[in-house]
């Protein structure tokens, strides 16, 4: 089997956490959205990203998570699980766990709250890499976070080894492709971005992580092999269709749900609306979504052809 490196490609969506009425982990629905992704043709599934609501997630819910979706993906394709946490101990926490059920590969943020400069989110994932036994890719995402993994910050990390690989929601184009200058031609840079996966691709992206493709993988795996194949004009026109799809995140009424609220939502919202998860529930302290809301997504669905998975 080739090394997680070589196998960082494709569409790897980081899957929603299904929840139950009681607001634990739905296995059912879990095991039917790894299989729906899989049917897509997608490249791997990375558990526990923002999409997966890893900030909040409890200890059984992580270990709950990760056990189905192992147990569900069976080898087909690589599972990532991610690592996050405020500080380096409990990372390393998490990463060994999600080591110990079975991951191919953690994926670790700079610490947060405690506001580190450039030397300490180096010497975090010096200190997680010496730790598990996994390779560990790096993840960039500040608005989470609030540090940037810089293009120094990545170079630095890609040639001493100490990550595979990174996964860029920065939201940040030029810091984008300026990484990707920076390090070796063999690092695979994976973009997060929903709305410019079909530019990240062609200045060099190895992969797409997409949350809309919880919704609509088959889309993203269109986007992505058409513009690998040098087909733009058909993967610009995917993406304009998967443009239109993520107006749901906009549905809701950020007056009364903040905007993670809204955007988990309006995925789970869809994703139920389609029959691929039961219950479109969020994590405390995350509201739902309205009646109103709801029909107004099924209404884009219904436009996109975009009806129930059979």
């Amino acid at each position: 089997m080739p090394d997680l490196a070589g196998r960082l490609h494709g569409v790897i969506p980081p899957l929603v956490t299904p929840l139950d009425d009681d607001g634990e982990v739905d296995r059912a629905a879990l095991e039917r959205l790894v299989a729906f992704v899989l049917d897509a043709g997608v490249d791997g599934v990375f558990l526990g990203g923002s999409t997966g609501e890893i900030a909040l997630l409890d200890t059984a819910q992580r270990r709950a998570l990760v056990e189905v979706a192992v147990g569900a993906v069976a080898g087909a394709v690589p599972v990532l699980v991610g690592a996050v946490d405020t500080g380096t101990r409990r990372v390393v926490e998490h990463a060994r766990q999600s080591a110990a059920q079975g991951a191919d590969g953690v994926v670790v943020t700079a610490p947060f709250y405690v506001t580190p400069n450039p030397a300490e989110i180096v010497e975090h994932f010096r200190i997680v890499h010496s730790a598990v036994d996994v390779p560990v890719v790096a993840y960039d995402i500040p608005s989470a976070v609030g540090a940037r993994l810089t293009p120094d910050i990545v170079a630095a990390l890609a040639k001493s080894r100490l990550v595979v690989g990174l996964k860029d929601s920065s939201g940040d184009l030029a810091g984008f492709r300026e990484t990707l200058r920076r390090v070796p031609a063999d690092f695979p840079v994976l973009t997060g971005s929903e709305l410019l996966a079909d530019t990240a691709v062609q200045l060099g992206a190895a992969g797409i992580v997409p949350g809309l493709g919880n919704v609509d993988p088959h889309g993203y795996v269109r986007l992505f092999r058409t513009a690998t194949a040098g087909d733009l004009v058909a993967a610009a026109a995917e993406q304009d269709r998967l443009a239109r799809l993520f107006e749901i995140v906009g549905v809701p009424d950020q007056r009364r749900i903040g905007f993670t609220a809204g955007a988990l939502g309006a995925f789970k919202a869809a994703m139920a609306v389609r029959r691929i998860i039961t219950n479109p529930a969020t994590n405390p302290p995350l509201l739902p979504l309205d009646d109103t809301e709801t029909k107004a997504i099924t209404a884009v669905l219904d436009e996109l052809g975009l009806g129930p998975v059979r």
